[in-house]
C-alpha cells in the first residue's frame, strides 16, 4: 500500500480538500451519484484517500476506500503495458503486422460509404492499403471500430453481426472481428475500438496463456494488485462490488453493465477488469516512478517515455469521435496532453490519463509527480464528474 503523506507537505490545502468531499458527498445524497471513492498521490505518498455515499443504491451499504468496480477501459493500459513488457523482451515489435499473430487479418477488408441509385449510402468495400500494425492496436488507428456508439454502415454491420452474443473467448472474437470490414484505412484514422480487445489476444498468443493469467503473471501479483481480475469469483470479495443506480446501467447501444460475479469465457483487453481505487493507484506509482516499484523494473523510462507520447503525426486524424479532446494527442494506451491550455480540462503538458464507460477515471501529471483516481459507477455522470474532480484536484495544489 502505498505510504499516507501529510497533504500540507505534499502541497495541499486541507480545507480545499475537505470541499471535494463535501461536493462528493453532497452529490450523493443528493441522488445524483450512488457514490464514490477517490485516491490523490504525489510524490509517492497518499494526500487524499476518501470513499463517500453509497457502494450499492439497492443495499445503501456504505461505500468503501475497497470498493471494487468495473474498470472498463481503464483496463487497456494495463493490457497495453503487458504488451510493451513482451516489447521490451522481444517477442512482439510495435511495427509487427497483426496478422503475425491473428492470421484472419492477413487481407482486411475497408468500408466505403458511397450513394447509392436511390441516393441512400451503400457500403462498398475495398481492400486495405496496407496491414494493421500492433502500434494502431495500441493507438486506436486499426480501422476497426465499436458498434455500441455512433452512426456508419460498418458500425452498423457490428451490432448486425453480433459480435457480443453468446458465448466465446479472446481467439473467437478476433475471429468475428476479422470478418468485418474496417471503418477506416489502417494508419489514418483515430476511431475508438475493439483495437485493445484484439491486442489481448495478440498478448495471449505471444505469451501462450489466457490473458487475464498474463496480467496477473506479468502485473497484476507483482504489483500487489489482489482485488483486479476479469470476473469477481471469490464469494467473499461479492458484496464488495459497487453497483449503479437501476436506471443508469447502459452504456449505450444496447450495452448494459455486466455482472463480474459471473465468470465467462472472454477476457476484454479493452474493458474486462474490475478492481479498486488502491490497485489502480500500484499500477500508476509505477508508471510514475518511470516503469520499476519495490525493486522491480516493469517497463524501462524509454520505453515509458516512447508509450506517454504523442502517436498521432504520420497523417493520422482525429476521427468524429476523438474522445481525448482538444488539447491531447494520443500515445500508446493513454490520452496525452500536448500543451497546458486548451483543453477544457486543467492539467500539465505531458499529462496522460484515461477512463471508464462506467465513471471510472484517472491521469498522470509527470510534471507535479501526482496521479489521481477516481472510482464510481454511473454512465450518465461520468464526464461531468471527470471535469470536476480535475478542476477541484488542481484547486487544492497550492504549491
Amino acid at each position: 500500500m502505498l505510504p499516507q503523506g501529510d497533504p500540507a507537505a505534499l502541497g495541499f490545502a486541507a480545507d480545499r480538500l475537505a470541499r471535494i468531499t463535501t461536493r462528493l458527498k453532497a452529490d450523493s445524497e443528493a441522488g445524483i451519484i450512488p457514490g464514490a471513492v477517490l485516491l490523490i498521490a504525489r510524490q509517492g505518498k497518499i494526500a487524499y484517500f476518501e470513499a463517500m455515499g453509497v457502494r450499492d443504491p439497492q443495499t445503501k451499504a456504505a461505500m468503501t476506500r475497497d470498493t471494487i468496480f468495473r474498470i472498463y477501459s481503464m483496463t487497456k493500459p494495463i493490457v497495453t503495458a503487458a504488451a510493451m513488457m513482451q516489447v521490451e523482451e522481444g517477442r512482439l515489435a510495435v511495427g509487427d503486422p497483426l496478422a503475425r499473430y491473428v492470421p484472419a487479418f492477413t487481407k482486411p477488408q475497408v468500408g466505403v460509404e458511397k450513394p447509392g441509385p436511390d441516393g441512400k449510402p451503400v457500403l462498398e468495400l475495398v481492400p486495405a492499403q496496407r496491414a494493421i500494425s500492433i502500434q494502431d492496436l495500441m493507438r486506436h488507428t486499426s480501422g476497426i471500430t465499436y458498434g455500441f456508439f455512433g452512426v456508419g454502415a460498418v458500425k452498423a454491420q457490428y451490432r448486425e453481426a453480433g459480435v457480443m452474443d453468446g458465448e466465446f473467448d479472446n481467439a473467437e472474437f478476433a475471429e468475428r472481428i476479422a470478418r468485418l470490414p474496417l471503418a477506416y484505412q489502417p494508419g489514418t484514422v483515430w476511431d475508438y475500438s475493439h483495437s485493445t480487445d484484439i491486442l489481448g489476444r495478440v498478448v495471449e498468443v505471444v505469451d501462450k496463456k489466457p490473458l487475464g493469467q498474463v496480467l496477473k503473471d506479468r502485473l497484476l501479483n507483482p504489483l500487489g494488485m489482489k482485488d483486479t481480475a476479469f470476473f469477481v469469483t471469490d464469494a467473499a470479495k461479492q458484496p464488495r462490488v459497487a453497483e449503479p443506480f437501476p436506471d443508469d446501467r447502459s452504456l449505450g447501444g444496447g450495452v448494459e453493465f455486466f455482472d463480474p460475479r459471473k465468470a465467462g469465457k472472454y477476457e476484454s483487453g479493452g474493458g474486462g477488469l474490475t478492481g479498486t481505487a488502491m490497485d489502480y493507484a500500484r499500477f500508476l506509482q509505477m508508471l510514475l516512478d518511470g516503469g520499476a516499484q519495490n525493486g522491480k523494473r516493469y517497463l524501462s523510462l524509454k520505453t515509458l517515455a516512447y508509450m506517454t507520447s504523442d502517436h498521432m503525426g504520420m497523417g493520422v486524424v482525429p476521427g468524429p469521435y476523438f474522445l481525448p479532446g482538444p488539447g491531447y494527442g494520443f500515445g500508446l494506451g493513454f490520452g496525452v496532453r500536448k500543451d497546458g491550455g486548451v483543453s477544457a480540462d486543467p492539467g500539465s503538458a505531458g499529462d496522460y490519463y484515461w477512463g471508464g464507460a462506467g465513471g471510472t477515471y484517472f491521469w498522470v501529471d509527470p510534471k507535479e509527480k501526482m496521479f489521481v483516481v477516481f472510482m464510481m459507477q454511473s454512465p450518465k455522470q461520468r464526464l461531468t464528474y471527470r471535469a470536476l474532480v480535475r478542476n477541484m484536484v488542481y484547486a487544492a495544489m497550492v504549491k
